[in-house]
């Protein structure tokens, strides 16, 4: 499996496209809000000559969904996440008139994924990890041949996501990096939802959250 990196909106969020030899590929967290954004993340895809399956949000925050309508669009794409993220979906255009960003409201979740459950795109399987506390129902997934993870806002370099929105909870996040990540290997590289990548092993260590 490949993984391909764009940071995109006044947020700087990260959104992964992953793909294999199968030229299937998936979309993480699309995040693109600009003309400018979306001809970056479409050119990548196109030109690579890829088949996007279907569109992933680890969590819902309006960072992570501002570019969900058109990749479905664009692409004919469903929308895959965990069930309990509906309510904080729900709540992304009034957060977008907070904050004064334009905002093409994401259509609903067509597919719920649930804990443990295998996602499955051309020849690559991943494994659902459910990691609530950043939001109600944040998920990650862990790709054991690649040693991948994709934490979304839960897991950063030296840093943990924020608690303080609706449906956030620090000893829940807490619980949720130690129980469901810090199990899989140290070598496990961490591609989270803002910043760079980490591993697990160096978070175990130089993580003050988690000392």
């Amino acid at each position: 499996m490949e993984i391909a990196s764009f940071t995109f909106n006044d947020f700087a969020e990260n959104t992964y496209v992953l793909y294999d030899e199968s030229k299937s590929c998936i979309i993480i967290d699309p995040g693109c809000n600009t003309p400018s954004e979306r001809k970056e993340l479409t050119s990548f895809i196109d030109s690579n000559e890829l088949k996007p399956e279907y569109v992933v949000n680890t969590h819902c925050h309006i960072d992570h969904v501002l570019g969900n309508r058109f990749v479905m669009e664009e692409y004919g794409l469903k929308l895959y996440a965990h069930e309990g993220e509906a309510p904080v979906l729900a709540a992304c255009e009034m957060v977008a008139q907070m904050y004064g960003i334009p905002y093409d409201p994401s259509p609903s979740i067509d597919h719920t994924i649930k804990d443990r459950q295998e996602v499955k795109f051309g020849n690559t399987t991943l494994k659902t990890i459910f990691t609530p506390g950043h939001s109600p129902a944040s998920i990650s997934f862990y790709h054991e041949p690649s040693s991948i993870l994709i934490a979304g806002d839960v897991l950063f370099r030296q840093s943990i996501g924020r608690t303080d929105l609706p449906g956030g909870n620090f000893n829940t996040l807490i619980s949720s990096i130690r129980t469901g990540l810090f199990i899989l290997p140290d070598d496990t590289v961490v591609y989270p939802g803002h910043g760079p990548e980490t591993t697990i092993g160096y978070e175990k260590i130089y993580n003050p959250f988690l000392q």
